[in-house]
């Protein structure tokens, strides 16, 4: 599954749209070159969980958690030596949580993630544009991928 974006807000619409889907115990994976709209794609999912406040980047402190409808734990992973390091930073912790784990550069600890996730990979398709594409792990997060794609218009 696939969606084109045609500017930054776009992207974030469609994340907050997501965020206003997702059921506890989410855990999404995003994916793509720098500059991409990762951080962008949180910050949308953010607002759809009634996340108020600056949400960035956690690229020096690895992780941030913030309080919304559900907890969401934001990491990134760029500067992740071993995948193991993901337990240190508490990811067991924050999946027990019931909250929803963002997880930018996922794909480097993809053979410690549960069985059960939403990969997301966002690419380039020109300066603005990008193609976001959905790949789900287990029935859930293909139901919740699925539900998301049936609401285009991302009307609330």
């Amino acid at each position: 599954m696939e969606y084109i974006t045609s500017s930054p807000q776009d992207t974030q619409d469609l994340a907050r749209r997501l965020g206003k889907l997702v059921p506890p115990g989410t855990v999404l994976v995003l994916s793509g070159p720098l500059g991409a709209g990762k951080t962008s794609f949180v910050q949308g999912l953010a607002r759809g969980l009634n996340i108020t406040g600056v949400v960035n980047s956690p690229t020096f402190t690895l992780v941030k958690e913030y309080c919304g409808r559900l907890p969401m734990y934001h990491f990134d992973l760029y500067r992740l030596d071993e995948a193991e390091e993901l337990w240190e930073l508490g990811f067991e912790e924050c999946l027990l949580s019931g909250g929803v784990c963002a997880l930018e550069w996922g794909e480097r600890v993809t053979q410690l993630l549960p069985p059960e996730y939403l990969h997301i990979r966002l690419d380039y398709d020109g300066e603005r544009r990008r193609i976001i594409h959905f790949m789900p792990v287990g029935e859930g997060h293909s139901k919740l991928a699925k539900e998301l794609m049936q609401d285009a218009d991302f009307s609330d």
